[in-house]
């Protein structure tokens, strides 16, 4: 059964190191929680390494500034690896094929021409041209063109198409959703789901999927470490965690807080045992939020 524990700092000293999520757990898409720097920074002090891990499809330069300019302060973690560092490793080893068409707003631009030394050294080099739907190899998603106002029923057609012409879908982001101080955003993964739904093919390459854990335990150079896995993603954090073999730490006050009763200060164990036997997961341990 799923332990829950009030602190971090209640089972840290079994840990090297951890792999933390980012949205929903250090911070909401718009200020960091100052408990969950707190903690971080403790576990850095203590010896312990931190690793965030996100789902972001965009490379790790671009997610760092981001982090900066959000006031996240740099001495809370060690090395970031995302989900768009994974799928550049695919991307420009020729996954989807040469020619692309890209789903995806403005500021995911870094993804095609922002490339960490590591991820060019694993990957092929293998060049990449944006194109029409109809001239492309393959798709490449992610995320909405304007995650503020669309819905994925809004790329319906385009998905048709791609389908259609038999294209596969190279997913940059596997999560559904993602809140954003008080808002719901649509991610990449949503329009990956629909194009399976519809018979397409989608490759996946951030949490729960094994690339993005094989880069980010090359990143912490670590022989051997005992990693936790921190997050509020029963699907992604949790679920990707378990499969690599590594404990993980559930934050009930994120994606799924109304899950577990009117406080997320406060969850309700009888409810939390209830959902997650619901999702066939069972986390080692369970936490309101990080602190």
């Amino acid at each position: 059964m799923t332990r829950l524990i009030a602190s971090l700092s209640e089972i840290a000293d079994q840990y090297d190191a951890l792999f933390c999520d980012l949205w929903g757990c250090l911070h909401n898409g718009v200020t960091p929680f100052p408990a969950a720097v707190a903690a971080l920074r403790a576990f850095r002090q203590n010896g312990g390494k931190v690793i965030l891990l996100t789902n972001a499809p965009r490379p790790k330069s671009s997610v760092v500034a981001q982090l900066d300019r959000m006031g996240l302060p740099r001495d809370a973690w060690d090395d970031v690896t995302t989900s768009g560092d994974a799928a550049q490793i695919a991307l420009f080893s020729g996954a989807v094929g040469n020619r692309v068409f890209h789903i995806g707003a403005p500021k995911d631009e870094p993804f095609f021409n922002a490339v960490e030394p590591d991820v060019a050294a694993l990957s092929s080099g293998v060049g990449i041209t944006r194109v029409p739907l109809d001239q492309a190899e393959g798709i490449v998603c992610t995320g909405l063109a304007d995650d503020l106002t669309e819905t994925p029923e809004d790329y319906r057609a385009a998905l048709l198409m791609g389908k259609t012409l038999g294209l596969t879908m190279l997913c940059a982001n596997p999560d559904i959703v993602v809140d954003m101080g008080e808002k719901r955003l649509w991610c990449a993964g949503a329009l990956a789901r629909d194009y399976e739904e519809m018979g397409g093919e989608a490759l996946y390459y951030g949490k729960p999927h094994p690339p993005v854990y094989d880069l980010a335990r090359r990143r912490l150079g670590l022989d051997d470490p005992r990693i936790l896995c921190v997050g509020d993603g029963i699907g992604t954090d949790v679920q990707g965690g378990i499969a690599e073999g590594m404990d993980t730490l559930f934050v009930t006050g994120g994606i799924a807080a109304a899950q577990f009763g009117p406080d997320p200060l406060a969850p309700d164990q009888a409810l939390l045992n209830d959902w997650l036997a619901a999702q066939q997961l069972s986390p080692t341990y369970a936490i309101p939020q990080l602190g």
